[in-house]
């Protein structure tokens, strides 16, 4: 399986996909079709941990003071099922592996994937 999302209303999303070679790629932008149950449990069985797929850079993340909360796993998983902004983007799925944000070490660990 080779799947991208993402949310079109992020510069920083946009120029990825620009990068990267998504032609053989399922896109799905988080927005306009949110993630679902099913789909976040694969994330994370290929992560490992729902706390490496939330964004904590997230606007909503400071305005709901969830940084001087201690957060679960399962409140993890609650708050990126109910807000598209907690999802860390862009997640990449190729094959078996997940490539979680975008840090220049992992889109060139992606790049060097799918080259």
């Amino acid at each position: 399986m080779r799947k991208v999302y993402f949310l079109q209303t992020c510069d920083t999303c946009r120029r990825i996909l620009k990068e990267v070679n998504t032609a053989n790629f399922e896109q799905q932008e988080i927005k306009t079709t949110p993630v679902t149950l099913s789909q976040l449990e694969t994330m994370h069985h290929l992560s490992g941990s729902y706390e490496a797929l939330f964004n904590k850079r997230a606007k909503l993340y400071a305005s709901m003071d969830l940084k001087n909360k201690s957060l679960s796993e399962a409140d993890f998983k609650k708050h990126l099922l109910e807000e598209y902004t907690f999802l860390k983007r862009p997640v990449f799925i190729v094959d078996n592996e997940i490539f979680i944000g975008n840090s220049k070490k992992v889109i060139t660990e992606l790049k060097s994937k799918i080259n």
